[in-house]
């Protein structure tokens, strides 16, 4: 397994190798990058903002509940949703989610391509397969993802604040009087530099098994489930990583 795994690296670097290239024609290649932007993050949008509301709803009705004492300030309720939001929830948990459905969907799409002999075609006619297919997407997906993450902050925020207009459980006034106390801009920059560094693994993981599909339909959906999962284990470990380089 080790020497297996090793192997898979090694054929990734190669593969990542051969994907960051000069492109042949930039026209073609900026056409691709804007269809793949709206493709795989516009449309991630709708996901990102329904999983925010719902999560900074919850994350608000569970401090609440669980910061009774009158030793624990009222609008530390706030303060803990914020912490929470900035430096874990917008930029891992949602990276996770994405692979989900980001990483499936390029895996899936490359490895239809692969199957149906759509990326032997592209080679015949001396093009670049990789570069010409994955490269947009990685780059695209890069690209609009900040954008995703502070939209997830934004809404998570926005979820807490709904609960303490519309409920009694905490007022309005401690609610965003804990948003604001003790704010670090850092871990604003911390939750998007993440994001970004995760957004990278998932399309280049997710394109990695799917280029490399061989057989039939079968192998699509096996490769699909491999890049979901393999992405996600990667993105924990570097959640560490990360967290000790820009926190330490």
């Amino acid at each position: 397994m080790i020497v297996s795994s090793i192997a898979s690296f090694g054929r990734y670097c190669l593969f990542m190798g051969q994907v960051f290239r000069k492109p042949e024609k930039w026209k073609v290649f900026f056409q691709r990058l804007v269809l793949e932007i709206s493709k795989l993050g516009v449309d991630s949008i709708p996901l990102v903002i329904i999983i925010s509301l719902v999560i900074g709803a919850v994350i608000t009705i569970q401090m609440v509940i669980n910061t009774v004492s009158p030793l624990i300030p009222s609008y530390s309720t706030g303060l803990a949703t914020r912490e929470i939001l900035l430096l874990e929830f917008s930029s891992s948990i949602m990276s996770l989610i994405l692979a989900g459905k980001v990483g499936s969907n390029i895996a899936s799409e490359i490895g239809t391509m692969r199957v149906t002999e759509q990326i032997d075609a592209i080679d015949i006619m001396g093009i670049n397969s990789a570069n010409f297919i994955v490269l947009p997407k990685i780059v695209g997906f890069v690209l609009f993802v900040p954008v995703l993450c502070v939209l997830s902050m934004f809404m998570g925020l926005l979820g807490g604040w709904f609960i303490s207009e519309f409920t009694s459980m905490i007022s309005v006034e401690n609610y965003v009087f804990g948003i604001q106390s003790f704010f670090n801009e850092w871990y604003v920059w911390y939750g998007i530099i993440k994001t970004i560094v995760f957004a990278f693994i998932i399309s280049s993981v997710a394109s990695f098994f799917g280029y490399f599909v061989k057989g039939g339909s079968l192998e699509v959906g096996k490769a699909s489930t491999n890049a979901v999962v393999s992405s996600s284990i990667i993105i924990l470990l570097a959640d560490v990583l990360l967290t000790k380089m820009l926190l330490q």
